[in-house]
C-alpha cells in the first residue's frame, strides 16, 4: 500500500492521532471521506480508538465538542466533502471561543476540480476563520494540544477504497493529547484592598483556591469549576443591591465570564485596577489600561476576614430571601437539578434560561468532590447542546450524568438524540424546563410591554411540539414528572438516555425576577 494514495493518507491519520493521545473520534459518513471512516472502524475493531457515528454533521461535531470537553483531550470530527464541512461551523466557533481541543477532518476533491462544476466541489481551505489549518497530515504537529480548534482538508483523490488489511499494530498513544504549550506571567498579588475573584466558565479551582487563601468573596458561575467550598450563591444580587458592591477596590478574574449583566459591569469598571488570568479572548469586554492579562496569579498571606465575612452575611440574607419565592417557580427545577448531581457526578447545562436559573439557586458543593459542571459557553449558542452532553458523558466516567435544558434547545438540538443501534451511548438523563418558548426574553429588554403585542411570535416563538412523541420517534425513554417530583426522579437508576420533561409556567417570569430583586434589597437595606 502506497502512502500516498487515499487509503496510505488515512492510515497515516489515525497513527498520528494515536500519537496525539486521541481515544474517542467521531464520524459522519460519506463518499468521499470513504477511506478515513475505514481506517477508522478498524481503529475501533483493533481497540485503538472508541469511534462514534452520526448522520448529522453539526451533531456529529459538537458531540466531540462534549467528549473533547469533559475529557480534556483532542478528539477529531470527520466528514465528507461540500456542504458537510460548513455543518461543522457552529461547533469550530465554539470551541474557538472556549478553546477546546476539536480537530475537524474534512474529506475534499482534489484541487484540479476546484472552479469547476465538478459535484460535491467548493473551496474548503481556510472555511472556517481564526481556526489553524492544515492540508497535510504532518502539519497537525505544532497545530494540535494548544487550545482550540484545528482544521485538517486532506484532498482524497481515486482510487479512494481498496481491498487491505488494516494494520494499524504501530498506532500508539502518547498521552499527550491534553498538553498546553503555555508561558507567562504569574502576578503576586498584594493584600489589603477590597478584592473579589470573579470565576467565569471554565476557571477551575485556580479561583477557589486563591480566593479561599486570601479569604476574599468568590463569585463563580456555574460552569467555573469553581462554585465550591466558600462561593458565594446570590452573587448578581449582591453586585446589583448591596451597598458592598460599592466598596470593591480590585477584581481578581479567572475564565471566561459572560453569564450575567451585573459581572460584566464590573468588569467593564475603569476606576479600580482588574487582574485577569488569560488574555482578551476571554475578558468580555475591551480592556483598559486599569486591566492587567497574566497566566496565574498567586497571594502570600490572607486578609483578616472581615471583607469576606460582610459578603458571606449579605449572601446569607440575599439567599434566604430568594429561597422564599422559589417554590412552584422555575426555579425550582434548577434548584433540584443543582441538588441532584452527586459526587463524581457530571451535569451540562443549557444556555439561555436554565444555566441563569442555576447561578441563582445553585448551592455551593464541597471541595474535592470531583463535581463537573460544564455549558458551551464560548458563544453560549442553544444548538448542539444535546450532542454536547452526550458527548460529554461519554467522555467521562460520572456517578450519574445529567443534562439540564429549555425546551427550545432540546427541540433544536433534537437531531443529537438520532444514534444508530450499537453506537455507545450514555447513561443519561435530560431534564427540559419545558414551557413552550423562550422565557429568558421576558426577562430582557424585550419583554417590556411596549413589545407585547409582538412578544409572543418574534421572541417567546412557542412550538407547541410535543416533545413525548418526539423522543419515541428516536426510540428515547421520556416522561412528565412535576417540578415537586424531579428529586425523586432524579435519584432513579438510569440505564442508556432518558428525558425528564418538567413543565414550567414562563408567564410572570419578569414580574418573578422584580420580586426577587425587591426581596433582596428589602433585606440588604433594613
Amino acid at each position: 500500500m502506497s502512502e500516498q494514495t487515499s487509503v496510505g493518507v488515512a492510515r497515516r491519520l489515525v497513527l498520528q492521532l494515536r500519537m496525539r493521545g486521541v481515544t474517542d473520534a467521531v464520524l459522519a459518513p460519506g463518499s468521499r471521506s470513504g477511506p478515513l471512516a475505514l481506517a477508522l472502524a478498524a481503529a475501533d475493531e483493533q481497540g485503538l480508538v472508541r469511534l462514534h457515528v452520526r448522520v448529522d454533521e453539526r451533531e456529529a461535531a459538537f458531540l466531540a465538542l462534549g467528549l473533547a470537553k469533559s475529557a480534556r483531550r483532542l478528539v477529531p470530527v470527520v466528514t465528507t466533502s461540500g456542504t458537510a464541512v460548513a455543518n461543522l461551523h457552529p461547533a469550530m466557533l465554539e470551541a474557538l471561543h472556549s478553546g477546546i481541543d476539536l480537530l475537524a477532518v474534512t474529506a475534499d476533491r482534489p484541487g484540479r476540480l476546484r472552479g469547476t462544476g465538478a459535484n460535491q466541489t467548493t473551496d474548503q481551505r481556510e472555511i472556517f476563520p481564526g481556526v489553524p489549518f492544515t492540508d497535510r497530515v504532518k502539519g497537525l504537529v505544532g497545530l494540535v494540544g494548544h487550545g482550540g480548534p484545528v482544521h485538517l482538508n486532506l484532498e482524497l483523490d481515486e482510487p479512494l477504497l481498496e481491498s487491505i488489511e488494516w494494520d494499524l499494530g504501530g498506532a500508539h498513544g502518547t498521552g499527550t493529547g491534553g498538553l498546553r504549550f503555555e508561558t507567562g506571567a504569574t502576578a503576586s498579588l498584594a493584600l489589603g484592598p477590597r478584592t473579589v475573584v470573579v470565576a467565569g466558565d471554565d476557571a477551575r479551582q485556580p479561583a477557589r483556591i486563591v480566593a479561599r487563601d486570601a479569604r476574599w468573596p468568590l463569585l463563580a458561575e456555574p460552569s467555573s469549576g469553581s462554585r465550591n467550598g466558600q462561593a458565594l450563591v446570590a452573587y448578581r444580587q449582591l453586585l446589583a443591591h448591596s451597598p458592598l458592591a460599592e466598596q470593591i477596590e480590585r477584581v481578581v478574574s479567572l475564565g471566561h465570564a459572560t453569564l450575567t449583566r451585573p459581572v460584566t459591569r464590573l468588569l467593564a469598571r475603569t476606576d479600580i485596577p482588574i487582574v485577569h488570568v488569560g488574555t482578551q479572548a476571554t475578558f468580555p469586554v475591551p480592556a483598559g489600561p486599569n486591566v492587567t492579562f497574566v497566566d496565574s496569579v498567586e497571594v502570600d498571606g490572607a486578609d483578616d476576614g472581615a471583607w469576606l465575612d460582610a459578603w458571606s452575611a449579605a449572601d446569607a440574607l440575599a439567599t434566604a430571601a430568594i429561597d422564599r419565592l422559589v417554590p412552584g417557580t422555575p426555579y425550582e427545577v434548577a434548584r433540584a437539578v443543582n441538588a441532584a448531581v452527586p459526587p463524581g457526578g457530571l451535569l451540562f447545562v443549557g444556555s439561555s434560561s436554565p444555566v441563569r436559573d442555576l447561578d441563582l439557586v445553585a448551592r455551593p458543593y464541597p471541595a474535592g468532590e470531583k463535581r463537573l459542571i460544564i455549558a458551551n459557553r464560548g458563544l453560549a449558542g442553544i444548538d448542539g447542546v444535546l450532542s454536547s452532553a452526550i458527548g460529554a458523558a461519554l467522555g467521562r466516567p460520572s456517578s450519574r450524568s445529567i443534562a439540564y435544558v429549555g425546551d427550545l434547545t432540546f427541540l433544536h438540538g433534537s437531531n443529537g438524540l438520532l444514534i444508530g443501534p450499537g453506537e455507545p451511548r450514555p447513561d443519561l438523563t435530560v431534564v427540559v424546563a419545558s414551557d413552550d418558548g423562550g422565557s429568558i426574553f421576558t426577562t430582557l429588554e424585550q419583554g417590556a410591554p411596549d413589545y407585547e403585542a409582538a412578544f409572543e411570535r418574534v421572541f417567546a416563538t412557542p412550538t407547541g411540539a410535543d416533545i413525548g412523541r418526539l423522543c419515541a420517534g428516536y426510540g428515547i425513554a421520556h416522561r412528565v414528572v412535576p417540578a415537586s417530583d424531579l428529586a425523586a426522579a432524579l435519584a432513579e437508576d438510569v440505564a442508556g438516555i432518558r428525558v425528564l420533561e418538567v413543565p414550567v409556567d414562563r408567564t410572570g417570569r419578569r414580574d418573578l425576577d422584580a420580586r426577587i430583586a425587591a426581596e433582596v434589597r428589602a433585606v440588604l437595606h433594613p
